[in-house]
C-alpha cells in the first residue's frame, strides 16, 4: 500500500498563496510537474542501476526497507502535518509583518529540530535493542541500515521545511528540483562503488560480502546528499530575508498554534504511513531469509507448527520496483492535477451555495478519471517492456521480471482509485473536514492487510500485498466519492458515470489496439533493452492514439476537460 503526502485545509486570505490566478497557479504547477519528471526520471535510472548491481537478493531489500524509514518521517514531518500547517500561517504572517513572519519561520526550523533530534535518538536506542534479539542475518543488516540512515531523517526534513518557506515567496523550482540530488548520488556511489570493489554481477557468497561493502558506502552517502539539499537551498533562503536564529524562542504563541493545527494531520498522515510501515513489516517477516552462514531460511514456526515462508528471497525489492512503476504516472498527472486545483477548491468552499466548489471538484473529478483510467490499462499494456527496459539485466533475472509483472498489474488497476483519492482529500480538507479521511485512512489500512495477509499464502505470492491495496484504495474511493456528493448536495454523479463509460470504451480500444499491433509481423520479438524501448513506444503510440481517437469520436475532448480542471470550471 502506498501513500503520498496529505495536504493541510488552506488558511485563504488576501495575499495568500491560494488568491494567485490561475494561470499563475497552473504555471507554477506545470514546473513542479516538469522538476518531478525529471526526479522521477533519475530515480527510475538509480533503480536501474541497482538493479543490475544487486538484483532482487537480500542485500537490496534490506536498503529499500531501512531507507523507507528517514523517508516516512519526511513525509509525516517535512512535507506532512508541520510543514502543512507552518506554510498558511507563515504567507498570513509575511504579508502583516514580514519581520515578525521571519522569527516565527526560525522558531518553526528550531521546533522541527528538536523533536527530529529526539526521534533520531529513540530510533537509534531502539534498533540497538532489535539487534540484542539476534534476528536472522538479512533481518540484522536491515536493522543496521536502519541504524546508519536514521540521521537522514533531520536533513530531509529540515529541507522539506525549508522548500516550505521558500514556496511562500514563490520560488517553487529548487525545492522541487532538491531531490534529484539523492538520486544522482545513488547512480554516481553505486557505479563507482561496484567498479572499485569488483562487482560482477555474479552469485555467491564473496558477491554477497562485496554487495553488503557497497550498500553501506551508499547508507553513509544518503547522509552526504541529504545535507547538500540544504545547502543547495541557503542562498535562496538568504534571498528571501530568512535567518537561522538557534537562540529564537521555540514555544512562542505562533508555534503552538502550528502545533495545534498540525495534529489533525498528523493523525491522518500518521495512519497512513503505518500502513506503508505495516507492509514493509509484513512482507519482510513473511519473506525466506538468509542466516549467517548464507544458507536459505524457507520456514518458520508458529504455535508448533512448522510453515513455509509464502513469499520468496527479494520479495521487498520487486514490490518497491512495482511501486515504482505505478506511483510515475500518479507524480506526473493525479497529484498535478489535485495540487493545481486545490487553492480554487480551497477559495470556494466556506461561500454561499458552494456553486463555485461543486463545478470545481466535478470537474477535478473528471479529469483525474480522463488520465487515471488509461494510466491504470495502460502501465498494465506495456508492464513487460518497462521492466525488461529498467531493470532487467545485470542480476535481475527473468524471474523477478514475472513477478514484479505481477505486482504491476495489481497495483495499476488501483491508478484510478489513488488518484481520486487525491481530489477527494483535498475536497474534505477544503471544507475543514479533518475528519472523514482520517476515519477512512484507518479502514482503508484494516481493509489492505485483511485482504493481503491471506492472498500472499495462495499463488498470488507477493503479488497478494499489491491485491490488498486494490481493493482498500478502490472502496476509500468510491465510498468517499459518494459522501462527499451528499455532503455538497450533489456532483452530477450520473453526468460523470456517462463520461466514465466513454473512457472505458477508450480503454477497450486502447487494449484492442495495443493487441492487434502486438500480432502484427512489424512488431518486434525479444527481450533485451533496444528490443524492448521499440516495444514500449510503439505500445505507448498506439494505445495512446487509440484511446484518445475515441474519447474524442464519443464526444470527449481531452484537453478541454484537463484545461478546465485547472480553472475550476465545468464542462459538458
Amino acid at each position: 500500500m502506498s501513500t503520498g503526502a496529505i495536504p493541510f485545509k488552506a488558511q485563504m486570505t488576501a495575499g495568500a498563496p491560494g488568491r494567485e490566478s490561475s494561470h499563475a497557479f497552473l504555471g507554477h504547477a506545470k514546473r513542479i510537474g516538469l522538476l518531478t519528471l525529471a526526479s522521477r526520471v533519475l530515480g527510475m535510472a538509480r533503480e536501474s542501476v541497482a538493479a543490475g548491481v544487486f538484483g532482487s537478493g537480500v542485500v537490496w531489500s534490506a536498503f529499500t526497507v531501512a531507507f523507507t524509514v528517514p523517508n516516512l518521517f519526511r513525509k509525516l514531518l517535512g512535507e506532512g502535518a508541520l510543514s502543512a500547517a507552518f506554510i498558511p500561517l507563515y504567507a498570513q504572517a509575511m504579508d502583516a509583518d514580514p519581520a515578525e513572519a521571519n522569527r516565527f519561520a526560525a522558531a518553526s526550523v528550531n521546533l522541527l529540530a528538536v523533536i527530529l533530534a529526539a526521534l533520531t535518538i529513540a530510533g537509534e536506542l531502539i534498533l540497538g535493542a532489535l539487534l540484542l534479539l539476534h534476528p536472522r542475518a538479512d533481518q540484522a543488516l536491515t536493522i543496521k541500515l536502519t541504524a546508519v540512515m536514521l540521521p537522514y531523517v533531520v536533513l530531509v526534513c529540515g529541507a522539506a521545511f525549508l522548500g516550505g518557506v521558500l514556496q511562500v515567496h514563490r520560488r517553487f523550482n529548487l525545492p522541487a528540483a532538491s531531490p534529484s540530488i539523492l538520486n544522482v548520488v545513488h547512480i554516481v556511489v553505486i557505479m563507482a562503488g561496484a567498479w572499485m570493489i569488483g562487482l560482477r554481477g555474479s552469485h555467491g557468497q564473496i558477491e554477497m560480502q562485496k554487495q553488503t561493502v557497497l550498500v553501506y558506502w551508499l547508507a553513509g552517502f544518503v547522509l552526504l546528499a541529504g545535507g547538500l539539499q540544504i545547502v543547495m537551498l541557503l542562498p535562496s533562503l538568504k534571498a528571501v530575508g530568512f535567518r537561522f536564529d538557534p537562540r529564537a524562542a521555540i514555544w512562542t504563541p505562533a508555534v503552538r498554534k502550528m502545533v495545534k493545527l498540525s495534529i489533525p494531520v498528523a493523525l491522518s498522515a500518521g495512519v497512513l504511513q503505518l500502513s506503508v510501515l505495516i507492509d514493509k513489516g509484513i512482507t519482510v517477516f513473511l519473506s525466506q531469509g538468509m542466516d549467517a552462514s548464507g544458507h536459505l531460511i524457507s520456514r518458520f514456526t508458529l504455535f508448533g507448527h512448522n510453515i513455509a515462508y509464502p513469499m520468496q528471497i527479494g520479495a521487498v525489492a520487486r514490490l518497491n520496483w512495482a511501486q515504482f512503476l505505478y506511483q510515475f504516472p500518479l507524480g506526473i498527472f493525479a497529484i498535478a492535477i489535485a495540487t493545481a486545483i486545490f487553492p480554487r477548491l480551497a477559495a470556494d468552499a466556506m461561500e454561499n451555495g458552494r456553486e463555485k466548489f461543486r463545478a470545481a471538484l466535478h470537474s477535478g473529478i473528471f479529469a483525474t478519471l480522463l488520465e487515471g483510467l488509461p494510466a491504470s490499462l495502460g502501465l498494465i499494456l506495456v508492464r513487460y517492456p518497462a521492466i525488461r527496459l529498467l531493470w532487467e539485466h545485470g542480476n535481475f533475472t527473468p524471474n523477478d521480471t514475472m513477478w514484479v509483472a505481477r505486482s504491476v498489474v495489481l497495483y495499476s488497476a488501483a491508478i484510478w482509485a489513488y488518484s481520486l483519492q487525491q481530489i477527494l482529500n483535498r475536497a474534505y480538507y477544503a471544507m475543514h473536514d479533518t475528519v472523514t479521511p482520517l476515519i477512512w485512512s484507518i479502514v482503508t489500512i484494516v481493509v489492505n492487510t485483511v485482504v493481503e495477509i491471506p492472498l500472499v499464502f495462495t499463488s498470488l505470492g507477493e503479488a497478494g500485498m499489491a491485491a490488498g491495496t486494490l481493493v482498500s484504495f478502490a472502496i476509500q474511493a468510491v465510498v468517499m466519492l459518494i459522501l462527499l456528493d451528499r455532503t455538497v448536495g450533489g456532483l452530477d454523479l450520473r453526468r460523470i458515470g456517462i463520461g466514465t463509460m466513454k473512457m472505458l470504451a477508450g480503454c477497450g480500444a486502447m487494449a484492442g489496439a495495443c493487441w492487434l499491433v502486438e500480432k502484427t509481423p512489424l512488431f518486434p520479438a525479444g527481450r533485451g533493452m533496444i528490443a524492448s524501448a521499440v516495444q514500449l513506444v510503439i505500445l505507448m503510440a498506439v494505445g495512446a492514439g487509440a484511446y484518445l481517437g475515441t474519447c474524442s469520436a464519443l464526444g470527449l475532448n481531452v484537453r478541454e476537460h484537463l484545461l478546465h480542471a485547472g480553472h475550476g470550471k465545468m464542462t459538458r
